[in-house]
């Protein structure tokens, strides 16, 4: 990949479905202020973990991204458990993403009879779209980069449109010229409860959006995984890290503060939305009561397209997650062959086999099993960040004990480490810890979904036993036995081979 494709990834990879759809969820739980705070404090988070893997990813730009440092830097067994969680984890949600930008095109296509997609029109969605996710990721990683730099073009000026015409309708720029400001705000107020009452309640809101911006961020971290693939790595990878305090900036908080002051959290066509389509969006509904209906469709399609792109990445990041485990033994090694071109065939091929369960879509008792399935993914967000940073703290023990002097490095440091990397593995393990509060509310038990809250964690736990009693029950390494240096790139890939030449291609390396 070229340094373009990077840098569009890190500045759009992520905005999707969590972002243009989820954010009514998140204004219904804990009102516009309650999500604004949550969007805040899970983009810190993420700018923490990014700041520690940045500095790992540009000291050692090799295959594997975080999973190998993982195993390198804190311990064998805990890549071994990382890595399998995130490849499950992956392979699960690979389907769901499928079944989304099905129902997404079913936006056009509804049944007024059945008030639904038709079966046999949702079997062909499924298929065409599998085969598209397909080919991109098999035609090899720069048409991967391609596609991903025209998905990241259409998302990013959508979610710009969507910004400023949120802005303007707020100020009364509609055809109804109606000024709506922050009166949303006082009624029916700045925070809501959620799922009880009081206080109490507009606390829980608070945190259960808290786990709907994770997901809005979810997959930030994949950037690791194209670290090996990507010209002249490591100046590439230090400018996408720098990139996402803006987007988490511009893109996440000033989005969430334009929804909440679009649309009131107890508004009816929020709180009886089915999540289909554009129709579920809280700038869709703003707009429509502005007068402006042709925005739904414009939606529509710039969320399938972000749909497809989640799709598409995470066929992409698991296939290399599978790859790497095999290349470090911790996988069947057929998985690490690759055609010439370096493509890893094997692995991609049987990640490619999941999308399969995109067809239980089309039956009611077997879609229920999809999003029981699809919910284990969610928290496994949480514990790859806090387990990424934990690794960082030891990759920090071993350049001090090697001596090896960290902001000496022309291309990433962070003065204020380790304490970005300490705030996020705090409120990593807050949500991984909590998460399942509900079932825990008198009247509120339900065993699906404390199952559902906590089963990553015993996953985890049995992996990394597991491991650790079959592989000779190692000690955790001292900073001094950390190898710091076998198979690390030197500056022969430091090389920049597409320099741009003319005024165009020199603005666009500028501003990206």
């Amino acid at each position: 990949m070229q340094q373009r494709h990077l840098q569009m990834i890190a500045l759009a990879g992520t905005l999707g479905t969590g972002l243009f759809l989820g954010s009514g969820k998140a204004i219904v739980h804990s009102g516009p202020a309650g999500a604004l705070i949550a969007y805040c404090l899970v983009g810190s988070v993420v700018w923490g973990m990014i700041q520690s893997l940045a500095e790992m990813m540009c000291y050692a730009p090799i295959s594997g991204g975080y999973i190998h440092y993982a195993e390198r830097w804190l311990h064998p067994s805990a890549g071994f458990a990382l890595g399998w969680m995130q490849w499950y984890s992956g392979v699960i949600s690979l389907p769901t993403e499928i079944v989304s930008a099905s129902i997404i095109i079913g936006f056009w296509d509804i049944d007024p009879a059945i008030n639904d997609i038709p079966r046999s029109h949702m079997i062909a969605y499924i298929t065409a779209l599998a085969v598209v996710c397909s080919l991109i990721n098999y035609f090899g990683v720069r048409w991967f980069g391609e596609a991903e730099f025209v998905f990241a073009i259409i998302k990013i000026l959508l979610i710009l449109g969507l910004i400023v015409a949120g802005l303007v309708v707020d100020l009364g720029g509609g055809p109804d010229h109606n000024r709506i400001g922050f009166q949303y705000w006082k009624n029916p107020g700045a925070f809501a409860a959620y799922p009880v009452g009081g206080s109490v309640g507009k606390f829980t809101g608070w945190f259960t959006t808290l786990l709907q911006a994770a997901f809005s961020f979810g997959g930030v971290e994949s950037l690791a995984m194209a670290c090996a693939e990507v010209e002249n790595p490591r100046a590439n990878i230090r400018k996408a890290a720098r990139l996402l305090f803006y987007r988490i900036l511009f893109f996440y908080v000033c989005g969430i503060l334009i929804v909440g002051m679009l649309v009131p959290y107890n508004d009816s066509l929020l709180l009886n939305s089915t999540g289909r389509g554009a129709a579920a969006s809280p700038f869709v509904i703003a707009f429509d009561r502005a007068g402006i209906k042709a925005l739904p469709s414009i939606i529509n399609a710039g969320v399938l397209s972000s749909a497809l792109s989640a799709a598409d990445s995470g066929l992409y990041t698991t296939s290399r997650m599978l790859y790497g485990l095999a290349l470090r033994g911790q996988a069947p090694r057929i998985f690490a062959k690759t055609l010439k071109n370096g493509l890893p065939i094997v692995a991609l091929s049987f990640s490619t086999l999941f999308i399969t369960l995109s067809y239980m879509s089309v039956s009611s008792g077997a879609q229920t099993v999809l999003n029981w399935l699809s919910n284990l993914t969610s928290i496994a967000t949480f514990i790859c960040w806090g387990t990424i940073c934990v690794t960082f703290i030891r990759f920090k023990a071993g350049c001090e004990s090697h001596g090896i002097i960290r902001k000496e490095s022309k291309y990433f440091y962070n003065r204020f480490q380790p304490f970005p990397a300490y705030w996020a593995i705090f409120w990593c393990f807050v949500v991984v810890l909590f998460n399942g509060y509900q079932v825990f509310i008198k009247g509120m038990w339900d065993i699906s979904s404390f199952f559902i809250a906590y089963i990553n964690i015993p996953i985890v736990i049995i992996l990394f036993v597991g491991h650790w009693i079959f592989s000779g029950r190692k000690p955790f390494p001292k900073g001094s036995e950390l190898d710091m240096y076998s198979n690390i790139p030197g500056p022969e890939v430091d090389v920049d081979l597409h320099t741009p030449t003319t005024k165009l291609g020199k603005f666009f390396r500028w501003l990206l």
